[in-house]
């Protein structure tokens, strides 16, 4: 550039003057001249050692004009723009969640619940009873009635402290005999289906012979489990077994009286 430059202010300079070589003064001053000159052409034969001048505004330093300047948006204004592109949405749901300058913890998972995991927390089992007074007579209905209720306990499962909910949800009835029913209550009592005692209902059994039999009643309960999240059903049934109760039938004779015990207290029998 620098000799491009010489030359141009050469070319413009009357070749008279100086040294009498055709070089004004102005050039050989600058030492534009070498020693070949033929008063037509110029041969430049000399050097520059100057370093060149960076400036003192780089470009890395430009800033815009103040009216031009440019205003990053807020984070609220991100999260509008990002909402209104509908595919988005769920990355900007959980971009929104993190808290700047932190990541975001992983929750620990918790496993898979099924009903075996939840046995040892079932309530107790219930324990039956024979109307009338765990008595009957052999031939006629003996009824049976137990009691069970929804019950919430508490405790840890897979370290996480968790609530368990027990609902019954059906009665196993065995009666001493072999032979068993299944309802989905636990019974009635005469009085409250004001019924006569020996009357048949849907708990009741009827033994044939007299001796002592061992009923039981199992119940059997779902379950629903919450971590603090809310309930949650979990499939299946935990059974409960129940309390052994002894059952003892009598024969009933009967005869043809012409007052009853009421009437006359002193009769045979009475």
């Amino acid at each position: 550039m620098l000799t491009a430059l010489l030359l141009s202010a050469l070319l413009l300079v009357p070749a008279s003057g100086g040294t009498g070589t055709g070089c004004s003064d102005s050039v050989l001053v600058t030492g534009g001249c070498g020693v070949d000159n033929n008063g037509t052409e110029i041969v430049i034969d000399g050097s520059h050692d100057t370093e060149q001048n960076p400036g003192t505004s780089p470009v890395n330093d430009w800033q815009p004009p103040l009216d031009d300047a440019w205003t990053p948006p807020t984070p609220e204004e991100e999260l509008d723009e990002c909402l209104r592109e509908w595919d988005s949405y769920i990355r900007c749901y959980e971009a929104s969640k993190e808290t700047e300058g932190e990541e975001a913890e992983e929750e620990p998972a918790i496993p898979a619940i099924t009903i075996t995991d939840l046995a040892r927390f079932a309530p107790a089992g219930s324990t039956v009873t024979g109307e009338p007074d765990n008595v009957g007579v052999a031939g006629l209905p003996t009824n049976f009635v137990t009691t069970a209720s929804v019950q919430t306990v508490t405790g840890d499962l897979f370290g996480f402290p968790v609530s368990v909910r027990f609902t019954p949800s059906a009665y196993d009835f065995s009666f001493g005999d072999g032979a068993t029913t299944t309802t989905t209550s636990g019974g009635t009592t005469w009085a409250d289906l004001d019924q006569a005692q020996f009357t048949p209902t849907e708990t009741s059994h009827t033994y044939r012979d007299r001796g002592s039999y061992i009923a039981r009643v199992d119940v059997r309960y779902t379950a629903e489990v919450d971590f603090g999240i809310g309930w949650f059903p979990v499939s299946g049934e935990v059974t409960s077994t129940g309390a052994e109760q002894e059952v003892r039938i009598f024969e009933a004779h009967t005869a043809l009286v012409a007052h009853t015990c009421a009437q006359a207290p002193s009769s045979p029998g009475c």
